[in-house]
């Protein structure tokens, strides 16, 4: 069998991978186990086909494996096993699994685990837990060893006969994880380029790992008084608490402490963050004014100023610094320039900016940030920076939101996880900050370049783009999801399944957590050969190795 490197699995989206489909469906369903009758044409496109979601295996491009997943019922298996239901494990959701074929010479326990861990892996995500099959009895003995289970009466004729089968997708995932590592090559590890969860070091998981110990011992508020003193040293924050929760929890404590202010607001929205902050304030009641810009683009001075010159008693300014559906960063100098004109209090969503550019947070009232981000740890904590101490509200603030009573109590009011907290300690020293900036600014550069050498579209212009968020947008004839599920098959992490991104056929490609160039250079490539260079030049067959030579130059 070629080496294991060579070969790759996706989901098959384009129609010369449906047509060799039908002609490896005709080669091992007619040729090979005459289950069908011959025809001229020597293609056989499965009565299903229009409800199969096909995982294939490639080599170059030959399509070497094929599997075939159904989730619509009646199953195949309900015509040939009377009350299939009664032969099942209660309370599953089943998916059907079909027409498994390989190549001969790429046969072996890897393939096949490999092929129906990609097709089970997806339906897993989707909520589906228990695969059917009809198994060849020619390959009973390999179908048991991957943790299937016989039931009911063999179907099929003399010359194709056929068992039915079940198992657990978590079953099967575990059988094909002892298998994979059989390979001569194995799968790449998985790597992550979300916004989050990000690529962890190894010893910052080592310090999660240790045994959790009381919220009360002195040691770990010696340990939590350290990790706000260098959260404080990263952003040049007055003040900072940190709180168990995500960053929306960071941004629900900066709008409670927002309602306490006298006048009204004004918030900035140019993408679903900042659309997230106007549904923070409404559910809030903060009386305030929308300013909105496209999605995509940042905003202006003029704009911003124009806005305020026209909401009369408006005393706060509420704004997304990195724009994290986009990858817009908003000029921090200018919103905070604007703040101190008016007179405001100026309050940011610092949440992907954090540990990915430099802050200076000294004059900003309130900020946001979250610990599974551009610290690169592990998600769970919210952090709320803050410029003045606070005072507690328990007569207008719920307990959780009060961030004076958080203060009071010594940034320990509640339960907070040692373990989390000493894994965004353990990232906090460990990084060199501007070398780590440098080296995000520079990589942005060529990412973007060599996006575009392959055809793709980038959002966010360079002069407004935040270096650590990279947003591509697909044409219509390509699919984000598609994409992003090969990839991810592939072994590299990509976000493309938020709702925002799904509605606009965006992925992403993030530089927050742990990353090598040879990741980010392989990624780059796949996706070109995915997607962009059918862009570029229409066929999909461009030079990949020379579109990169040309970006860098």
């Amino acid at each position: 069998m070629p080496s294991d490197l060579r070969l790759r699995y996706k989901f098959a989206t384009e129609p010369w991978e449906f047509e060799a489909i039908h002609r490896l469906n005709y080669k091992t369903f007619v040729e090979e186990i005459p289950q069908h009758q011959p025809n001229a044409e020597q293609r056989l496109v499965d009565r299903f086909h229009a409800e199969n979601l096909y995982a294939i295996c490639l080599h170059g491009d030959r399509v070497v494996g094929m599997v075939a997943g159904r989730t619509r019922r009646p199953f195949s298996l309900d015509a040939r096993v009377p009350d299939l239901d009664s032969h099942l494990p209660k309370g599953r959701r089943p998916v059907e699994v079909r027409l498994l074929a390989v190549e001969k010479e790429y046969r072996s326990g890897v393939v096949f685990a490999r092929l129906v861990g990609f097709l089970a892996r997806h339906f897993s995500d989707l909520g589906y837990d228990l695969g059917l099959i009809s198994g060849t009895t020619r390959q009973i003995r390999l179908y048991r060893h991957m943790g299937f289970t016989a039931f009911g009466p063999l179907t099929g004729s003399a010359e194709a006969t056929y068992q039915p089968m079940y198992v657990t997708l978590e079953d099967f995932l575990q059988h094909a994880a002892n298998i994979a590592p059989a390979a001569d090559a194995p799968l790449p590890a998985p790597v992550s380029f979300l916004p989050g969860p990000v690529e962890i070091h190894p010893a910052v998981r080592e310090a999660f790992a240790r045994p959790a110990s009381s919220h009360r011992s002195e040691r770990f508020l010696a340990e939590v008084h350290d990790t706000q003193r260098m959260l404080c040293e990263l952003t040049q924050a007055v003040h900072a608490q940190i709180v168990m929760g995500s960053g929306t929890l960071a941004n629900e404590i900066v709008g409670a402490q927002l309602s306490l202010l006298e006048g009204s607001g004004v918030i900035l929205a140019n993408g679903e963050f900042g659309e997230r902050l106007v549904d923070h304030a409404t559910r809030l009641q903060l009386p305030h004014t929308v300013v909105r810009a496209d999605w995509g683009s940042a905003f202006t001075e003029a704009q911003v100023q124009a806005a305020l010159g026209e909401a009369p008693g408006t005393t706060w300014l509420w704004a997304v610094h990195c724009e994290t559906s986009t990858g817009v960063l908003n000029e921090f100098a200018m919103l905070e320039r604007l703040a101190q004109r008016h007179g405001l209090k100026l309050a940011l969503d610092c949440i992907s900016s954090l540990g990915t550019v430099p802050l200076d947070l000294r004059h900003v009232f309130l900020a946001s940030g979250a610990s599974g981000k551009g610290p690169a740890s592990y998600p769970g904590l919210g952090i709320v920076f803050h410029a003045e101490m606070p005072a507690p509200a328990p007569t207008r603030l719920p307990r959780y939101l009060d961030l004076g009573y958080i203060a009071a109590k010594d940034g320990v009011p509640f339960t907070l996880s040692t373990n989390l907290v000493q894994a965004l300690q353990t990232a906090l020293r460990r990084e060199d900050w501007p070398a780590k900036y440098q080296r995000i600014l520079e990589a942005a550069a060529v990412l973007r370049a060599r996006l575009r050498a392959f055809g793709l579209h980038v959002l966010a212009s360079d002069a407004v783009a935040s270096p650590a968020v990279v947003t591509v947008v697909l044409p219509p004839a390509l699919n984000a999801a598609a994409i992003g599920r090969d990839l991810r098959a592939a072994g590299y992490l990509v976000s493309f399944n938020s709702e925002y991104l799904l509605a606009r056929n965006w992925l992403q490609i993030c530089l927050m957590g742990e990353w090598t160039r040879e990741g980010l250079e392989e990624v780059t490539t796949l996706l070109g050969e995915q997607g962009g260079l059918r862009v570029a030049d229409g066929s999909g067959r461009a030079d990949a190795p020379a579109a990169l030579r040309a970006a860098m130059g």
